[in-house]
C-alpha cells in the first residue's frame, strides 16, 4: 500500500516542501509533488525537485564499507578509521586532522560532526562546501548586526515595490522564488525589478532595468548608492541616530573611493543614466528588498559587497520590515543549518565564536568537552593547501565532491593523492573524490535520511525518510557517533536517534543566552524538550523559537523590527567599504575573465541530477558562453571547440555565442565532473584567491585565454551500455531513458574502437563521408553511431526515443539510420523539462495557432505551467518565430 511522506527538497536553499507518495519502497518507486501547505513553496517545485523520484535508485550507490579497496563490515571499517585517527593524533597532534562537510548534511549530522571535532578531538579544522557558498554573507551579517541573522523572509519578495536582485540568476538557481516574484509583479504592475549582473540571464525576463556591471565592481555601485542617498537626504535620521553607529566613516570611505554618479558609472561600465535611474528608484521607494546570491558571495571582496548593500538599508531604516530589507538567497539546502551548529572552521557552535573566551568556556561546559578547541581552524582553500604541504595527515570528507567543486581543483587532487588517510562518507560510490579514498563509508541518501534542514528565511523543516536504508548505509550522525565511542567518548555521543540530537542542539542554542551575557540571535530553546512524536510532527518554523520577548514559541518572520541588534551596544554597524580593483586582472596572456555558475536543471557535481534522463536534455554538454566580438577576435564559431586555459588548468568546451555576456567576459557552468566529461570540469581553472574576511573563494573572476581546438573526427554514439570514455580527447556522457548518449571528438577514427554489434546496418554518405550505423539484438535496438569529419547533424532527441521502441521493420531500421524524424515527429531540444516539451513542438504550435504569449503556449502544450523556469525561453522562441 502506498504511503504519503512530507519531506523537504534536496537542492537549493529555498527549502521547498515535498509530498512523496511511496508506491514501492523495495523498488524505490515514488511520486514527487510540491507540498501545497509548505510556506516556502506552496506546492511549487522546480524541474530538479520534480525529478527527485528519478534519482533515488541504487545506481552507483555505496552500500558497503570499503577499506583499502576491500569490502568489509562496519566493525572493521570503524576500527580502521579510529586506529588511523588515533595514530595520527598521537604522532602529529589534533590539528593534523580535518573534516570537510557539506551544506547537504542534515543539521543533526552537522551538529555531531562539529561536536566531535571541536569538543573532543580538539581541532577546529572542520569546514564545509558552504564556505564556497555563503561565507561572505555570514561575515557581512556579523560585522553589521553582531550575528549571522537574515532579517527578512520570502513574503517580502512579494510585498516590496522595488526588488533589487544582485549577482543572482534567480530564474535558474532559485526557480520557485522567481515564480513567486513573477506572480507578484503581474499582480502589481507598478512593482520594479532591477537585476545587477554582468550577464543577461533569464532573470532579466522580468527586469525593468538590467545593470550589466563590470565583474567585481559591486562595492563601487552600492558605495555610490549610499553616498547618493545621503546627498538626496533620503536618510531615516531617527533610526540611524538611535540604532546604528559608524555612518560618517562609511560615508567618508564611499566619497573617497567613488565620489559621483559619473565616476560610479565609469568604474562599473554602465551608462550614467542607468545608474541614476537605479539610485532614484531606490531613493523614492520605501518598500525595497535587495536580494543576492553567489555573484556577491563568491568574490575576493564578497564581504564588503554584502556590507555595502547592508549600509544602504541601514541608512534608510529599511530592514526587517514588511516588504523592505536585505535577503541573502542561500545556495544549498542546509547551508544555514550548518551555520547554526557552527559547521565552519571559524565558528564555534550555536552562533558562538572563538573570539569570545566566555563562548569557548560555555560550549565546553555544555558539551562536557574533553579537548575543547580554542582557536579557529583552517578554511576550505587553506585546508587543502595544508594537506598538500603535509600539515594535515587525516581528512574525512562527508557528502561532497570537492575535487570538482573546489577552485584550483588540480591542487586538491594532488593534496588527496599524497594524504596518508582519506576517509569519504557518501551515498555515491564512484565520484572524483572517492577515487582517492583509503576508506569509504556508506552514508544514507536523501530518500533515507531523517532530520531537519534550515532554508534561506531561517525556516526549519523536517526531512523524513521515504525508504528504509539500503545495504549497509547508515546516517552520518550514527557513523560519527560510532567513531566517537571508539575514541572513548561514548557518553557524550550516546544518541538513539535524530530527535535526541536536535533537542541537544536546541538546548545549546538557549544555554546562557540572555541579557546577563551577550544575547545571541540564534535561539530555538523552545524546541529543546520535543518528544520523538513532537519532533516527527514538527511543522516548518522560523527561528528564533524561544520564550523570550525577542521571539515567541511559534517563531518570527522578521527580525530587527525594533532596531535592536546583537552587538555589545545593541546597535547595527555601518561598515566602511572602499572600492578597489581586484589584483587578478586580465593581461595580454590571459585577456578574458571567466565567470562560473549553475544551469537550470543540474545541481552541483551531478551525482544526483545526472541520474535523471529528462534533467539532461535541456543543456546536455559543458559549454562556454562567449560574446560574438570576442569569438571573432579569437577565431571561434558557434558550437566550435575551444581550449580554455588559466594559470591553474585547462578545459575543452563547446562555444556558445551570446550578446548576454559583457565583452571581455566568458561564462562556463560548474557541474560537469571527470566521470561524465573528459574535459569539462571547470573547477581546475578557477583561481584560489579568497576574501580576506570570509575566506570564500572567488569563482567569478579568473583571467583566462581561449584558443580554437580542432578535431578530425566527431561522433554521436547512443547505447544501452555505459562507455569508458578515457580513450577519447573530448567526451561527454548524457543520460537517456534507456541508456546513454555520448558526444565524442578526437583526431582519429573512433568507429573501430566503439565496436558495433554483428546484427547491424551501415551506410556511408559518399559525399560527406559520414558513417551511419545501427545494431540490434533480437530486433531490439542496442546502439546507434553516426561519425564523420564534421560536427554531426542529427535529431538526437528522436534517436533517444527510438530506444523505447521494441520491434523494428526493415523500413523502420533504414529510417532510423537516416537519423531524421518524419515530418511533425521530432521534438528537438527540450525546453520544458517538467513536461518534456521540445523546441520544435513549441515552434510548430506558435506557427499553427498564432500564439503570441508564453501563457498561450502553456494552455496548448502545458510547457511553462509547472515550475515556470522555461517561460523566458518560450518567450524568445515566440519572438524568433514571429
Amino acid at each position: 500500500m502506498a504511503k504519503t511522506v512530507h519531506t523537504t527538497c534536496a537542492y537549493c536553499g529555498v527549502g521547498c516542501g515535498i509530498t512523496a507518495e511511496v508506491r514501492n519502497p523495495e523498488l524505490h518507486l515514488v511520486d514527487i509533488q510540491g507540498n501545497e501547505n509548505h510556506p516556502a513553496n506552496f506546492g511549487r517545485l522546480c524541474s530538479k525537485g520534480s525529478a527527485l523520484g528519478e534519482t533515488v535508485s541504487l545506481e552507483n550507490r555505496l552500500l558497503t564499507p570499503v577499506v583499502d579497496g576491500e569490502k568489509v563490515n562496519w566493525n572493521k571499517a570503524l576500527d580502521e578509521v579510529v586506529s588511523r585517527l588515533h595514530r595520527t593524533i598521537k604522532q602529529y597532534g589534533p590539528d593534523s586532522v580535518a573534516l570537510y562537510g557539506s551544506g547537504q548534511l542534515l543539521t543533526e549530522d552537522y551538529y555531531v560532526a562539529n561536536k566531535l571535532m571541536k569538543g573532543f578531538i580538539g581541532s577546529a579544522n572542520i569546514d564545509t562546501n558552504s564556505r564556497l557558498c555563503m561565507a561572505s554573507t555570514v561575515a557581512g551579517h556579523k560585522r553589521a548586526f553582531g550575528s549571522d541573522t537574515v532579517p527578512n523572509c520570502y513574503e517580502d519578495l512579494e510585498l516590496c515595490d522595488l526588488l533589487v536582485l544582485v549577482g543572482s540568476n534567480t530564474a535558474w538557481c532559485h526557480p520557485v522564488l522567481f515564480q513567486r516574484i513573477r506572480a507578484a509583479k503581474q499582480q502589481q504592475p507598478a512593482m520594479k525589478v532591477v537585476v545587477i549582473d554582468p550577464r543577461k540571464t533569464d532573470t532579466c525576463d522580468i527586469a525593468d532595468l538590467h545593470l550589466s556591471i563590470k565583474s567585481g565592481t559591486d562595492v563601487a555601485l552600492f558605495a555610490g548608492l549610499l553616498l547618493d542617498l545621503s546627498v538626496r537626504g533620503v536618510m531615516d535620521a531617527d533610526y540611524v541616530g538611535q540604532h546604528t553607529t559608524g555612518l560618517q566613516s562609511a560615508l567618508k570611505a564611499a566619497e573617497d573611493s567613488v565620489g559621483s554618479v559619473r565616476l560610479v558609472a565609469e568604474l562599473c561600465g554602465l551608462k550614467s543614466t542607468d545608474v541614476e535611474t537605479f539610485y532614484q528608484w531606490f531613493a523614492r521607494t520605501d518598500k525595497t528588498v535587495t536580494a543576492w546570491s553567489q555573484g556577491v558571495n563568491q568574490s575576493v571582496s564578497g564581504t564588503d559587497k554584502v556590507n555595502a548593500i547592508l549600509n544602504c538599508h541601514l541608512l534608510t531604516g529599511r530592514i526587517g520590515q514588511p516588504g523592505s530589507g536585505p535577503l541573502s538567497l542561500t545556495g544549498q539546502p542546509n547551508a544555514m543549518g550548518g551555520r547554526e551548529v557552527g559547521g565552519l572552521a571559524n565558528q564555534l557552535a550555536a552562533h558562538m565564536d572563538f573570539s569570545d573566551m566566555d563562548d569557548i568556556d560555555r560550549v565546553r561546559r555544555f558539551w562536557k568537552a574533553a579537548n575543547m578547541a580554542e582557536k579557529p581552524g583552517r578554511t576550505a582553500v587553506d585546508l587543502f593547501r595544508s594537506i598538500e604541504k603535509g600539515d594535515i595527515k587525516f581528512i574525512w570528507i562527508m557528502g561532497t565532491n570537492p575535487l570538482v567543486s573546489m577552485p584550483d581543483a588540480s591542487q586538491c587532487i594532488a593534496a588527496l593523492a599524497q594524504c596518508p588517510t582519506v576517509v569519504v562518507s557518501d551515498c555515491i560510490e564512484k565520484t572524483d573524490t572517492s577515487a582517492y579514498a583509503d576508506i569509504l563509508l556508506p552514508a544514507a541518501g536523501w530518500s533515507e535520511k531523517d532530520g531537519t534542514v534550515t532554508n534561506s528565511e531561517r525556516r526549519i523543516s523536517r526531512q523524513k525518510a521515504l525508504f528504509p536504508m539500503s545495504g549497509d548505509a547508515r546516517p552520518d550522525w550514527w557513523i560519527i557517533s560510532q567513531v566517537a565511542a571508539r575514541l572513548g567518548f561514548s557518553e557524550a555521543f550516546d544518541y538513539s536517534g535524530a530527535s535526541q540530537i536536535f533537542c541537544e542542539h536546541a538546548a545549546l542554542s538557549g544555554f546562557e543566552n540572555n541579557d546577563s551575557c551577550k544575547r545571541r540571535g540564534f535561539d530555538i530553546s523552545a524546541l529543546a524538550c520535543l518528544t520523538e512524536s513532537d519532533y516527527d510532527q514538527l511543522e516548518p518554523v522560523q527561528w528564533p523559537v524561544s520564550d523570550s520577548q525577542l521571539s515567541s514559541p511559534s517563531g518570527r518572520k522578521r527580525l530587527f523590527t525594533d532596531g535592536i541588534f546583537f552587538t555589545e551596544d545593541r546597535r547595527a554597524r555601518f561598515i566602511p567599504t572602499r572600492f578597489e580593483w581586484q589584483s587578478n586582472q586580465t593581461d595580454s596572456h590571459y585577456p578574458l575573465l571567466l565567470n562560473t555558475g549553475r544551469i537550470r536543471d543540474h545541481w552541483h557535481t551531478m551525482t544526483r541530477t545526472g541520474l535523471s534522463a529528462r534533467l539532461s536534455q535541456h543543456i546536455d554538454e559543458p559549454f562556454i558562453e562567449v560574446h560574438p566580438e570576442d569569438a571573432e577576435r579569437f577565431s571561434l564559431k558557434e558550437q566550435s571547440f575551444c581550449r580554455v586555459s588559466s594559470a591553474f588548468g585547462t578545459a575543452v568546451l563547446k562555444v556558445r555565442l551570446t550578446t548576454g555576456n559583457r565583452q571581455g567576459t566568458v561564462f562556463a557552468p560548474m557541474h560537469w565532473n571527470r566521470s561524465n566529461s573528459r574535459s569539462g570540469a571547470i573547477g581546475s581553472l578557477v583561481n584560489p584567491l579568497t576574501d580576506p574576511f570570509s575566506r570564500q573563494p572567488d569563482f567569478k573572476h579568473t583571467p583566462v585565454k581561449l584558443e580554437p581546438c580542432h578535431f578530425n573526427w566527431h561522433c554521436v554514439f547512443l547505447t544501452r551500455k555505459k562507455l569508458d570514455m578515457q580513450a577519447f580527447t573530448y567526451a561527454t556522457e548524457i543520460r537517456m531513458e534507456q541508456g546513454f548518449r555520448y558526444e565524442l571528438s578526437d583526431n582519429r577514427s573512433m568507429i573501430e574502437y566503439l565496436n558495433p554489434g554483428e546484427d547491424r546496418i551501415d551506410y556511408r554518405d559518399p559525399v560527406s563521408g559520414v558513417v551511419h550505423c545501427a545494431w540490434f539484438d533480437e530486433n531490439v535496438l542496442q546502439g546507434v553511431l553516426i561519425a564523420g569529419r564534421q560536427s554531426v547533424l542529427c535529431d538526437r532527441s528522436w534517436l533517444q526515443k527510438a530506444f523505447l521502441k521494441r520491434e523494428w521493420t526493415v523500413a523502420q531500421r533504414w529510417q532510423l539510420l537516416a537519423a531524421v524524424a518524419s515530418q511533425g515527429e521530432g521534438e528537438g531540444k527540450t525546453v520544458c523539462t517538467c513536461f518534456g516539451v521540445g523546441e520544435r513542438s513549441i515552434c510548430r504550435a506558435i506557427v499553427s495557432d498564432g500564439l503570441t504569449e508564453p501563457a498561450q503556449v502553456g494552455i496548448k502544450l502545458k510547457a511553462g505551467t509547472h515550475c515556470g523556469s522555461c517561460i523566458p525561453e518560450i518567450g524568445r522562441l515566440i519572438r524568433s518565430v514571429n
